[in-house]
């Protein structure tokens, strides 16, 4: 019984953890990276966004997000990051933070502070890039070199 109450007290203390964390909002800065400077969370994890993803058309549903998990909650910029760029897309009952109108995501395969595995990925036929601080993709153009694209925004990549 007193293992049950133990139990029971350590989910609770990480269920009210977890709340205070997700209550609290997201962070959307900036490191520098072996592609280059790129927008991270809070936990200097790159931040991702799937081609032709936008805040009124989420493709990233299902199965994908066993693998690409949506930054969510209202967000505030630090760094290279602008707060005029942030906004949020309506996901289910919860919302995902958006930048220049791309919906952002971390990667499963991204282990530490600065990891860029997710680049390149491709997914149904679309490709994962990380986001410069203008919004544009940093799209790997040789090994070791990457570009982000021109203008960025809502272009589709």
């Amino acid at each position: 019984m007193k293992r049950l109450a133990v139990l029971l007290a350590v989910i609770a203390g990480c269920v009210a953890a977890a709340t205070a964390l997700a209550s609290s909002g997201a962070l959307v800065g900036t490191r520098h990276t072996s592609l280059g400077t790129v927008l991270v969370n809070a936990r200097g994890r790159t931040l991702y966004d799937l081609q032709g993803d936008s805040a009124k058309h989420l493709t990233c549903t299902g199965g994908c997000l066993s693998s690409w998990i949506p930054l969510s909650g209202p967000a505030s910029a630090t760094g290279s990051a602008k707060a005029a760029d942030l906004g949020q897309a309506k996901r289910g009952s919860s919302t995902q933070v958006t930048y220049a109108g791309h919906p952002l995501y971390t990667f499963v395969g991204d282990t530490l502070a600065g990891d860029v595995s997710g680049e390149g990925i491709e997914t149904a036929g679309k490709k994962w890039y990380a986001v410069s601080p203008s919004g544009a993709a940093m799209i790997t153009t040789t090994k070791g070199s990457s570009t982000s694209t021109a203008g960025g925004g809502s272009t589709g990549w």
